[in-house]
């Protein structure tokens, strides 16, 4: 059966490539520039820096069982086991590279289309007509789509899909984040990563080189969801210096060669659906899945994309 899936982000390819195995006829959509979605790594100069997921944990056998296989590859390896303190020796996992390494990985072999954006859901005869934005259309006869709540209900507008209300309403935190390049060793002490609570515009610092994917230092800063909503429609310029004015308690003796402001409108579910997808009813196969759905993290996106999957195996 050909299966459309709109994003490419780990819940998608996940979801694609078990289809593909399972011998479905698959097509990956995504509006971006590459697949990875939240995987996001971007590369200045001579630093590497992931800039929305950092890390991700293992706590089911399912999701195990991929890592343990992306190990073996060397493609993921432990980075540590808990910040500071507070460490409760619960195994946290990097990407060699790169977090968008690991999407890379994942469409290989996989017939992704980026730079590709899906506009409507349209019933057609035996299944679905996806539209884009350039006036083509996929047919399908099965859709998993797995991009932000908001931007699905944008899509089913024209589907004649009714979704439950906490889907129709769920909303998302937002978070701005600074990556910044450092001539010098930053202050993040070790593992390389802290988090932060009330009391400061951040929640998160990492330093890329004491991952181990950066060669030089380089830190990614993330704003907490309360300070980047209060932010979010400032002046780009002015966040940019708060940003980098909270920053300067982790650089040490470094001084910043070179900074972005990076955007994330749909960083965090603020609720999470019940179940690990959501399958349509009365029409050929549509299931919803994403971190609204297993939960807001790596393995929730992944364990959504693999449900997904087994819903139209």
């Amino acid at each position: 059966m050909r299966t459309v899936v709109v994003g490419a982000g780990l819940s998608g390819l996940l979801a694609a490539r078990t289809l593909a195995e399972a011998g479905h006829d698959v097509v990956v959509v995504d509006k971006g520039r590459s697949p990875g979605g939240r995987l996001a790594t971007r590369r200045i100069g001579a630093a590497t820096l992931d800039h929305g997921a950092q890390f991700f944990t293992v706590r089911s056998d399912a999701f195990g069982a991929h890592v343990a296989r992306w190990q073996a590859d060397g493609l993921v390896r432990e980075w540590h086991r808990g910040f500071g303190a507070e460490a409760d020796g619960h195994p946290r996992y990097v990407v060699e590279g790169g977090m968008n390494q690991l999407a890379k990985h994942l469409a290989t072999g996989l017939d992704v289309r980026c730079d590709t954006l899906a506009f409507a859901v349209r019933p057609a005869d035996g299944g679905w007509d996806l539209a884009l934005d350039d006036g083509s259309f996929v047919a399908a006869g099965a859709l998993v789509l797995t991009c932000p709540l908001p931007q699905t209900l944008a899509l089913l507008v024209t589907a004649d899909v009714e979704l439950p209300e906490p889907l129709r309403t769920l909303d998302y935190d937002r978070t701005l984040a600074l990556l910044a390049v450092l001539d010098g060793p930053s202050a993040v002490p070790e593992p390389g990563g802290v988090q932060l609570g009330e009391g400061t515009p951040l929640s998160f610092v990492a330093d890329n080189a004491g991952k181990g994917i950066s060669a030089v230092p380089a830190l990614t800063l993330h704003a907490g969801a309360t300070w980047s909503l209060d932010h979010w429609d400032a002046d780009r310029d002015a966040v940019h210096h708060e940003l980098l004015a909270a920053a300067r308690p982790w650089l040490g003796d470094a001084r910043v060669v070179e900074s972005q402001v990076k955007r994330w409108r749909f960083a965090t579910p603020r609720h999470t659906w019940p179940a690990p997808c959501w399958t349509a009813e009365g029409r050929a196969p549509l299931v919803l899945a994403g971190d609204a759905f297993a939960g807001p993290r790596v393995e929730g996106a992944a364990l959504s994309g693999l449900a997904a999957a087994a819903a139209l195996c």
